[in-house]
């Protein structure tokens, strides 16, 4: 957590980046890699792999909104996380992976879509999001991983489609704001403590 680095430049040579090796970097806004560079690339400061179909991560100082180029199929883990600055991500039908916790700690993001096609949302995806205020889960979705939307404090309702099977432990405890919940009839597992706290 390098709280004052700003930016990151990477010369030709590197050929291995570790997962969540820029996250929680709160004043960071720009990564920039050389174009020489034979396994990473970047576009408008965001770290992508060569060819720009993994995104892999989002400058955590980084304002504003985004729009997830038509390219990008999988979103890596922790690729969004503690974007607090980040008020909007549009995320393109192309994508049918989301990473756990990609989005864990957006604290401005008010909404957000999962396109259909995505077919788990996987641990603490979107938790801590706590300006989130809807959530609208497709139906290519079968399982909602642990811990996956919880202390999402602002989450007022939510319909669970009835392609999910599967609700893992904790995915929606500390949902403090949560009074509505329509569950889907495909559901045969719902973890422990799944909603522990929605008071």
């Amino acid at each position: 957590s390098c709280f004052s680095l700003t930016s990151v430049a990477m010369g030709n040579s590197v050929t291995s980046i570790g997962t969540y090796a820029f996250s929680s970097c709160s004043s960071l806004t720009s990564i920039q890699v050389d174009s020489q560079n034979p396994n990473y690339s970047s576009v408008d400061g965001v770290l992508f792999n060569k060819n720009q179909t993994d995104l892999m991560q989002f400058p955590a100082g980084k304002p504003g909104s985004y729009t997830i180029p038509d390219s990008v199929t999988s979103i890596g883990k922790w690729a969004f996380q503690a974007c607090a600055s980040l008020t909007s991500v549009t995320i393109g039908n192309s994508v049918t992976s989301i990473g756990s916790s990609a989005f864990r700690g957006c604290s401005s993001l008010t909404n957000i879509n999962i396109p259909n096609g995505v077919a788990s949302i996987e641990t603490y995806t979107f938790s801590f999001c706590s300006s989130l205020t809807s959530i609208a889960i497709p139906d290519s979705v079968t399982s909602i991983g642990e811990n996956a939307f919880s202390s999402c404090s602002s989450l007022t309702s939510l319909a669970i489609s009835d392609s999910v099977a599967s609700i893992g432990q904790g995915a929606f405890r500390f949902c403090d704001s949560l009074t509505g919940v329509t569950i889907g009839n495909s559901v045969t597992s719902i973890g422990d403590e799944v909603f522990r706290e929605c008071t």
